[in-house]
Parts: structure tokens; C-alpha cells; sequence
């Protein structure tokens, strides 16, 4: 779908940029991470030319944007691109900020553009906030009406620079809820993130960008499981992580708690974290469905401001700490001790459901 030739940007004589060659296919998702000002944004800006590169050029579907002769409206039209700063019209609703993308400059109905963010709307979470107006929502619901506008333009490719770099830590797993359901949908990606869990679990492909290039790339499991270069594992190793794999119902809890114990000690969390992640992590487990393989996990940065525990299960929608999906009196009770000692809990089921759990360092 793109191809990047020998890209290059600089700012004066600032050269961030030294020379690119990518591509990116229908269909993959990737995610591109690496240290601040390494050229992670200037390169995704550059693929719409937000940034027009310096040198090189840029194929969008045949088509060299690089080219003077190419209408790089008409282009962009086809990508959708989501900002740090959500960019939504403040003057209009969030559904007017959905519907006049499409009746002006896709030429489509009023009734029909409704119909169209309606739905999105509805996909995104926020039905209800069809009438509200940007000031009146949080930094979540923003960016989830921004992933929504970008999405009734009906765009071949979603471009995502750091969409949750500007949210607090609670509001972040709304957004990745969100982008992960488009993975799901085959939606082709691109997204600058410095979520590391996330860029692990939603990516086909891993750019890790350094010294103003692709310094390393390959899957997610090379990347963040071994990755050659130095660079690229020293970054890497800012973020830890434990996780388990739950693969029947026969599994050894035990086992599953001892390593989570070591691993706590081993990164030296505190007293209240460590017995916070182990409470959360066990209680999970006992009221999590077993008939299918699934996961827990815990992830933290390096400087252990938040949190993350993630549980992956099967079956049908499920959020195991809702009480209306959880009939057990001693699993409500369980649910209501992991409830109450996070920042934020959410859940989404794309054909497994995804639990997750954060607070913030105690």
C-alpha cells in the first residue's frame, strides 16, 4: 500500500531523518516505537505529507506524493490520520464533527453521513454523546470521536500518532480498546506509540527507530522477546513485563505466583505494589473461565508510575468484574477487591475478551 524510498527530513540543518526504506502492506499493523526525537512522528507525518520529506519519496497506491502533479488532497482523503491533540471542532457536535468530512468533501448526504457516524459512534463507545460537545468529554471520549471521524471517511489506511501520549494514565486503555477492534477489522495501520504492551499485542510488525533511521524491525515476539541489536533491547528493557499462559484448567497456580513473586522482587517493587499486583493477578485467575487457553499479565515502565495488568480469556462477551455478568457471590466479592483498589478497569471482546486492570504507584 506505501512504499518509502531513501526518505530523508531536516529541519535546517538539523537532519532527523537520514534515509528510509519501508513498506507497509493492506492489512498490516505497525506500530513504530523507539526513544524521544528519533523521527518517529516527522516519519509518520511525512507518509501523508503533513512533513513533505527533504529527499526521497513516498508511493501511496501507485501514486508518488512526492510528485508536484499529485493531488495530495484527494490522497489524504484515503488516509485518516489521529493526532495527540484529538483536533475535533470545538464549535460543533460530536456529530457534526462526524458528518462534514463526509457531505463536504465526500459528497454524501446529510441523512446518509448520519447514519454513517452513528454507527461509528456506536462502534466507538459513545452513542450517547452524539449531541455533546468536545468540551464536554474527557480526554478518552475525544480521541475515540476522533478515531470515529477519521473512520467515516471510509480511509484505506489509519495513521495514529501517539493517540494516547496526551491522556491520563486511567484513559488510555479506552483508546487501545478501540484500535485494537480495528486490528481485528483488518484495518491497514500505522501508529507511533510508546505503549509497549500494546504495540505488543496488536502489531503484525515493529519499527524500532534510532539514530534517524529503522534501526531494527520484525515481528512483535523478536522485538520485544529477542531482539539483535543493542539499542533496540536496551529500550526494550525499560519495560517490563511478566505474563503467564493459562492452558488448562488443570494449570499450576502455584507456579503462576511463585514466578509472579520473583518477578516483583527481582524489579524491586515496593510493598504495596508488589502486593497489589499479586492480589489482582490471583483473584483474576480464580474467577477468569479456563475452558479455552488464555493469559495474564503485568507491565509497568521503568520508573513504576502505573500499572497494567492484562487478563485474556474466551468465549463469549464477558467482563468477569461486571455484576451482571458475574452471578457467584464469592466471584462478586473477588471482583469488587480488584475493582476497588484500581485507577481504571476496562474490557473489550473482539473474539476474546480483554480484561485490563491499572492503577497508579502506590
Amino acid at each position: 500500500m506505501i512504499t518509502v524510498t531513501d526518505l530523508k527530513k531536516s529541519f535546517g540543518s538539523l537532519e532527523v531523518i537520514k534515509g528510509i526504506t519501508a513498506t507497509i502492506k493492506k492489512g498490516e499493523i505497525i506500530t513504530i516505537i523507539g526513544p524521544s526525537g528519533t523521527g518517529k512522528s516527522t516519519f509518520l507525518r511525512a507518509l501523508n505529507m503533513l512533513d513533505p520529506p527533504t529527499g526521497g519519496s513516498v508511493e501511496f497506491e501507485g501514486k508518488n506524493l512526492t510528485d508536484k502533479k499529485t493531488d495530495i488532497n484527494e490522497v489524504r482523503k484515503r488516509m485518516g490520520m489521529v493526532f495527540q491533540s484529538f483536533n475535533l471542532f470545538s464549535h460543533m457536535s460530536v456529530l457534526d464533527n462526524l458528518c462534514v468530512g463526509q457531505t463536504k468533501l465526500l459528497g454524501v448526504s446529510r441523512l446518509e453521513a448520519e447514519k454513517t457516524a452513528r454507527e461509528l459512534l456506536s462502534t466507538v463507545g459513545l452513542a450517547e454523546k452524539a449531541n455533546a460537545y468536545p468540551d464536554e468529554l474527557s480526554g478518552g471520549q475525544k480521541q475515540r470521536a476522533a478515531i470515529a471521524r477519521c473512520l467515516s471517511m471510509k480511509p484505506d489506511i489509519m495513521l495514529f500518532d501517539e493517540p494516547t501520549s496526551a491522556l491520563d494514565p486511567t484513559m488510555v486503555g479506552e483508546v487501545t480498546s478501540v484500535i485494537k477492534r480495528l486490528a481485528q477489522s483488518g484495518m491497514t495501520m500505522a501508529i507511533v506509540t510508546h505503549e509497549m504492551e500494546f504495540a505488543r499485542n496488536v502489531s503484525t510488525r515493529v519499527i524500532y527507530m534510532d539514530e534517524g533511521g529503522i534501526y531494527e524491525e520484525g515481528p512483535p515476539e523478536v522485538i520485544f522477546g529477542s531482539p539483535a541489536r543493542d539499542k533496540t533491547r536496551a529500550f526494550i528493557n525499560r519495560v517490563k513485563s511478566y505474563r503467564y499462559e493459562i492452558i488448562s484448567e488443570n494449570y499450576d497456580f502455584i507456579e503462576m505466583m511463585n514466578n509472579l513473586i520473583r518477578f516483583c522482587e527481582a524489579n524491586a517493587l515496593s510493598k504495596a505494589n508488589a502486593y497489589k499486583a499479586q492480589l489482582t493477578i490471583e483473584e483474576l485467575a480464580n474467577i477468569m473461565p479456563k475452558s479455552e487457553p488464555s493469559e495474564i499479565s503485568l507491565s509497568f515502565p521503568e520508573n513504576q508510575s502505573l500499572f497494567t495488568v492484562t487478563a485474556r480469556y474466551g468465549g463469549e462477551n464477558l467482563n468477569i468484574l461486571d455484576d451482571k455478568d458475574n452471578k457467584d457471590k464469592r466471584d462478586k466479592m473477588e471482583a469488587a477487591i480488584i475493582k476497588g483498589g484500581a485507577d481504571s478497569v476496562t474490557h473489550m471482546n473482539d473474539g476474546q475478551n480483554y480484561l485490563t486492570v491499572t492503577w497508579k504507584s502506590k
